[in-house]
C-alpha cells in the first residue's frame, strides 16, 4: 500500500468552502453616482450599511431617511451600520424604497426594491424517513444482491460442464 501523501506548507487547499445552511434574508440595494445602500430585512427590522460608491468605504456620519411603501421612518445609527423597525412586517410582493441621504453637505436620493416571496410550502413538514422505509430499500438491495449471486453461479457451472466434457 502507498504511504500516504500530505501537501506540503503553502501547498495545501486550506479548510473547505462554507456552504449555506438556511435561506437568506430579503435584501435590496439603492445605488447613486454617490452612495451605495444595502438593507437587510429581518422581520420588521432593516440594517441599513451606507457606502461610497468611488471606494466602497463606509459612511457613518450621515443621516438616512427612509420611505417603504409610502411609511416614511428615519433611521438610526447603530455602531456602523443604521436601523430602522417597521410597524408590521412586510407582505410578501415588491416594495418600492426611497431613501434620502445626508451626508455633511451632500444630500443624494437613491430608489430601489424590495422584493418579499412566500415561503414556498412553509407550512409543510420536511419529509422524514422512518426505519421502515430503510428497511424496505435495504430488502431490496438484497433481493438484488442474491439475485445477481445466483445468476453469477449459474453462469460458473455453465462452463465448468462445457469445459469437463471437452476433456
Amino acid at each position: 500500500m502507498p504511504p500516504l501523501v500530505h501537501a506540503g506548507e503553502g501547498h495545501d487547499h486550506g479548510d473547505a468552502a462554507p456552504t449555506s445552511t438556511g435561506p437568506a434574508l430579503p435584501r435590496f440595494t439603492a445605488v447613486s453616482e454617490t452612495f451605495e445602500l444595502v438593507g437587510v430585512l429581518n422581520g420588521k427590522q432593516i440594517t441599513l450599511y451606507l457606502d461610497r460608491t468611488a471606494d466602497n468605504a463606509p459612511v457613518t456620519d450621515a443621516q438616512i431617511e427612509i420611505e417603504i411603501a409610502g411609511t416614511k421612518l428615519n433611521a438610526e445609527k447603530h455602531e456602523d451600520v443604521f436601523e430602522v423597525v417597521l410597524a408590521a412586517q412586510p407582505k410578501p410582493g415588491v416594495l418600492p424604497i426611497t431613501a434620502t441621504v445626508t451626508a455633511g453637505q451632500e444630500i443624494d436620493l437613491l430608489a430601489g426594491e424590495l422584493d418579499l416571496h412566500e415561503e414556498a410550502h412553509a407550512d409543510e413538514a420536511a419529509h422524514v424517513h422512518s426505519w421502515k422505509e430503510y428497511a424496505g430499500w435495504g430488502a431490496g438491495a438484497l433481493a438484488a444482491l442474491i439475485a445477481l449471486i445466483l445468476i453469477g453461479r449459474r453462469i460458473a457451472a455453465g462452463r465448468q460442464r462445457t469445459t469437463g466434457a471437452v476433456a
